[in-house]
């Protein structure tokens, strides 16, 4: 019975910003917690520079300095909780990089040579898959940042749910989140259960996702208030 399932949530602390705090320094897990933030933003990074003009390649060139730079010259280290949302930070970074880039020569290859982060190659084919004009640069990345984080963490509930061999669930009802799934009855048939059982599982899902969704925003604010003002505006910006 789905009954048996009892996914435990992470720890919660609302001010810990564990992952940039973490990703400060050379040490073996600041490199992973840095590598987390990589994957998390570069799309989003990639996607704003793209939508300022500048083409593909010398986008994909700015994004990859911009993050070699992050991890090199440790700007990370600056960074602390009590200056605010992670993503504001990055994007302001992000803006003053670029200001300083028009005025450099752009003869010498970014990055000296060294591979610091691995490239989302598919980068440019998803750029050319967003709304022509409805965005602009920033609300493009904010929409980017919304949608990467709601992949975190749906990959985590299906980490969770797999953990406790109840994968099938969580395929046959993760359509419930989004609204986009058969009749409750229809559910029950395919994973050979009940129409209660299943209403169960789809309540506990739901309450999983908005907890998880809370504590990925807690990676990277400051405060509990910041926690509830990031995820309205996580679905503001969903919403446009």
């Amino acid at each position: 019975m789905y009954d048996s399932f009892q996914p435990g949530p992470r720890e919660f602390a609302t001010t810990r910003w564990s992952v940039v705090l973490g990703a400060r320094g050379s040490s073996p897990d600041a490199r992973r917690a840095m590598a987390v933030l990589c994957q998390g933003y570069w799309y989003p990074l990639y996607a704003y520079v793209r939508r300022q003009g500048h083409p593909p390649h010398d986008a994909q060139d700015l994004t990859q300095e911009f993050f070699a730079r992050l991890i090199g010259k440790d700007w990370l280290g600056g960074v602390a909780p009590e200056r605010g949302k992670f993503r504001a930070w990055l994007l302001a970074s992000m803006k003053h990089f670029l200001c300083n880039e028009r005025d450099r020569a752009r003869a010498e290859k970014r990055g000296s040579g060294a591979v610091l982060l691995s490239i989302d190659d598919t980068a440019e084919s998803r750029y050319l898959r967003e709304p022509a004009a409805k965005d602009d640069a920033e609300l493009l990345y904010d929409r980017r940042w919304a949608l990467t984080l709601l992949d975190r963490v749906m990959t985590r509930l299906r980490e969770e749910f797999t953990s406790v061999d109840k994968r099938a669930w969580f395929e046959a009802i993760k359509g419930t989140l989004t609204g986009d799934a058969p009749a409750y009855a229809d559910i029950a048939l395919t994973l050979h259960s009940t129409e209660s059982a299943v209403k169960v599982a789809v309540h506990r899902l739901r309450e999983r996702y908005r907890a998880t969704i809370r504590e990925e925003i807690a990676e990277t604010v400051g405060s509990a208030a910041e926690v509830e003002e990031e995820l309205r505006h996580l679905l503001a910006v969903l919403s446009r």
